[in-house]
Formats: C-alpha cells, sequence, structure tokens
C-alpha cells in the first residue's frame, strides 16, 4: 500500500486537515496555508474523505471533489489525497492509528477549523484522538466562542498550548491543542452548494 500513499521523510511533521470538501474552497486553502506557518508544519495532507458520517446526505463523488481540490489547493507542501478511501476507514480514530502504523517516525499533527472543535464530542473515538496526536485548531467565522466553550475544550484545558507558541505543538506530546485565531474568510462549502456554485 506503501506506493500508493504520500510520502513523508522520518522526522518530518505532517498536518492532517480531514473532511467532505464539498467542494474545497477558499477557505480550505487559508487555513492550510496559515497552519503551515503557525504551527511550523513540513507539509499538510488533505484527507479528502469517502463520506461524513455526522452528514445525513452523502457528498458528491469522491473523483470530483478530489479533480477540484487539487485545482483549489496549489502548493509544494500540501497533497491532497484519498487516503482514508485506500486504507479503508471511516472515522478518524481509525484513519490515524493506520497512518501511525505506516509512518510510525513521522509526526502528525490534526487540523480542525474551531466550527470541528465545537461539535469534537460527537465524533467517534475522539479522546482516543486527542490523547494519540496533537490537534491545530483554526479559528473559523462565528465559531470562536462555541469552539472555547466545547466539551472537549473544557476537559482538555490543561492541555492547551497558547496560541503564540504553536510552533511547538508538533513535538508536543498528546493530549496537546492549540486554538490560533486567523484573519477570516467567510466562506462555507453549506454556503457554495445552496448558491448552486456546486453542482457536482
Amino acid at each position: 500500500m506503501r506506493h500508493q500513499m504520500p510520502y513523508a521523510a522520518p522526522g518530518q511533521v505532517v498536518g492532517l486537515l480531514g473532511g467532505s470538501f464539498d467542494p474545497a474552497h477558499q477557505g480550505h486553502v487559508h487555513i492550510t496555508r496559515e497552519a503551515l506557518k503557525r504551527f511550523g508544519l513540513d507539509k499538510v495532507w488533505w484527507l479528502v474523505s469517502p463520506g461524513n458520517p455526522l452528514k445525513e446526505r452523502g457528498p458528491a463523488p469522491l473523483e470530483e471533489r478530489l479533480i477540484h481540490a487539487r485545482q483549489v489547493m496549489r502548493h509544494p507542501r500540501v497533497e491532497v489525497t484519498d487516503i482514508e478511501a485506500r486504507l479503508g476507514t471511516r472515522y478518524t480514530a481509525q484513519s490515524l492509528s493506520k497512518l501511525q502504523a505506516l509512518y510510525p517516525r513521522v509526526h502528525f499533527v490534526w487540523l480542525m477549523g474551531a466550527d470541528n472543535l465545537a461539535q469534537f464530542h460527537l465524533w467517534q473515538d475522539w479522546q482516543e484522538i486527542i490523547d494519540t496526536v496533537p490537534i491545530g485548531v483554526l479559528a473559523r467565522p462565528g465559531q470562536r466562542l462555541s469552539a472555547r466553550m466545547s466539551r472537549a475544550a473544557t476537559l482538555y484545558a490543561p492541555y492547551r498550548i497558547p496560541g503564540r507558541f504553536g510552533h511547538l505543538l508538533a513535538r508536543s506530546q498528546p493530549p496537546a491543542w492549540c486554538f490560533v485565531n486567523l484573519p477570516m474568510i467567510n466562506v462555507s462549502s453549506t454556503a457554495i452548494r445552496a448558491s448552486g456554485a456546486w453542482s457536482a
């Protein structure tokens, strides 16, 4: 399987940004570029998921979402992947477990928007995720307060790294998480679909 997977050298730090990317947009690009800088990442891999277990309606076909995402996200240190489809995993905790087995000497950081932190406690095995890899949280429009008051943020408050020390996150022993505020780009996949601009 390794020859079909993206390359990461031992010791490198790879940020993982998962989601349906239905469709990918400039908000995803913005937080990816900021994550590379704020968290001192060597690379970011987008994990375009086969489907989101928390959503009732299925997304557009995976291949169409991958093609569009690769057109939107152009950066030499960012790779758009179908890793979860290749691994046959449905949940983030499963994907992380398999990735760590495949890349035992790579440091992974899970990346998420603040909107995901607000509902993180609804994810399958969410505490296993935060106990397994450092987590970088990037603020998005309208979600700062709900994210900071969320069950995950409250329970793991002692393990929060201040935003100004975000560059230390990747080498921190889990549980460890960092919340950084970004200049906002107020765009969402939901709004794009509702406008009819994405019809894949």
